[in-house]
């Protein structure tokens, strides 16, 4: 009987050992599609505006940033097991698996307007949020990689704006990315932050496809740094761009072209850029003539054709576009994301919310763009992320 009872438990624990390995093997599913598959899956987000909060989110009225990203972040990290829809795109009909870069596109601190709060208070929460809650694995099970880059909210806190702030001014923002993104050998600090100096430009190559991330547009001390980085890259190499505005960028965050260059409330420059405007003393209250400035862009488009796409934030909604240029004679594939706290339709509308999955197919040069609606049963917290448009482009240099 003794014996029977022991062989008994043996079998059980062995059936209690095969079946928990079972259940570990699914669920790691979406960890198993892409293993060892030239593909590569970025999660794009921007403007996380940290300081300000929603109206409405979830049955609540004037909901933080942080509580709104951190809603965002726990539907980011379901995201391996979520499975694409039969779109035609990369790894259509297949789980996500693998997710190797998140990308936050800038605005990571909300302007520190009067009541806003501190840039340094707004990056103590962006951390927790994004890097201590994120938990998205690569293939080697590492982390997946935060990439950043800033946008004109974050700058305009570490050099000033027209309008009062409180503190006058707090580059802490600004610091923290440069710091994290350019990893110098002597770290910067809030009291030797340069701006004119300090921009936070840098690039990656993913198996064969170079990424650009530069400060707020490329304009034409931008394109100086981007140059000197294109040199580096075969020509048929393709290129892809991230920055925080869109390639029409706006006219006020140009610098004021009188000396000595002030900003004021009179005439709405933000001095964001190191180029001077060119098109008046006064900047728009919109998007303001940009032609001169973009003409400049688009002649660099043009002596670098292997630059094949371009993704932003700052005016925020999905949506996948071409940019023409002010003459209509470019073509550049250009994808623009949402913002969980000021986004155009998703801040009205919250069941539009979204963020994008990027999947790159580096053997066959494809890169399939997807809308990632995560908000759409705004009472169920722990609803499906649902794919909503997607578009599949070719990256191939002609």
């Amino acid at each position: 009987m003794n014996f029977i009872y022991r062989q008994k438990i043996s079998i059980a624990m062995i059936n209690s050992l095969i079946i928990g390995l079972m259940l570990t093997l699914c669920s790691h599913q979406g960890y198993s599609q892409n293993k060892g598959a030239e593909v590569t899956n970025i999660v794009f987000t921007s403007d996380a505006h940290y300081g300000i909060t929603r109206a409405k989110f979830r049955g609540d009225s004037n909901v933080t940033g942080h509580k709104v990203n951190a809603a965002m972040i726990q539907q980011i990290n379901a995201m391996p097991y979520l499975t694409l829809p039969e779109d035609s795109g990369v790894n259509a009909g297949k789980k996500v698996g693998y997710v190797d870069y998140i990308i936050e596109g800038g605005d990571i601190a909300n302007r520190m307007e009067i009541p806003n709060q501190s840039a340094a208070a707004s990056w103590a929460q962006f951390e927790t949020d994004y890097m201590h809650k994120l938990n998205l694995k690569d293939e080697d099970g590492k982390h997946a990689k935060l990439l950043v880059i800033p946008g004109n909210h974050d700058i305009s806190n570490a050099i000033g704006f027209s309008k009062p702030m409180k503190p006058l001014t707090d580059p802490t923002s600004m610091v923290k990315i440069y710091n994290m993104m350019l990893k110098p050998e002597k770290r910067l600090t809030n009291n030797s932050y340069n701006y004119a100096t300090d921009k936070v430009n840098y690039s990656y190559n993913i198996k064969g496809v170079h990424i650009q991330f530069i400060t707020l547009w490329p304009d034409s001390a931008e394109r100086i740094w981007m140059q000197k980085d294109l040199d580096t890259v075969a020509k048929n190499t393709p290129v892809i761009i991230f920055t925080h505005d869109q390639p029409e960028c706006e006219s006020k965050h140009f610098t004021n072209p009188l000396p000595p260059h002030n900003m004021t409330i009179e005439n709405r420059f933000e001095n964001l850029t190191a180029e001077y405007y060119k098109e008046g003393v006064i900047a728009s209250k919109d998007d303001g003539a940009t032609t001169i400035e973009q003409r400049g862009f688009v002649k660099f488009l043009k002596d670098h054709p292997n630059i094949k796409a371009y993704f932003h934030g700052n005016s925020n909604w999905n949506e996948f576009y071409k940019y023409k240029g002010p003459d209509n004679d470019v073509n550049l594939n250009v994808f623009r994301v949402d913002s969980p706290m000021k986004g155009k339709f998703s801040a009205s509308d919250e069941t539009k919310l979204s963020f994008q999955l990027i999947t790159l197919d580096t053997q066959n040069k494809l890169l399939t763009v997807r809308e990632c609606l995560w908000n759409t049963s705004p009472m169920d917290a722990n609803a499906k992320t649902v794919i909503g448009d997607s578009i599949t482009v070719s990256l191939k240099v002609d």
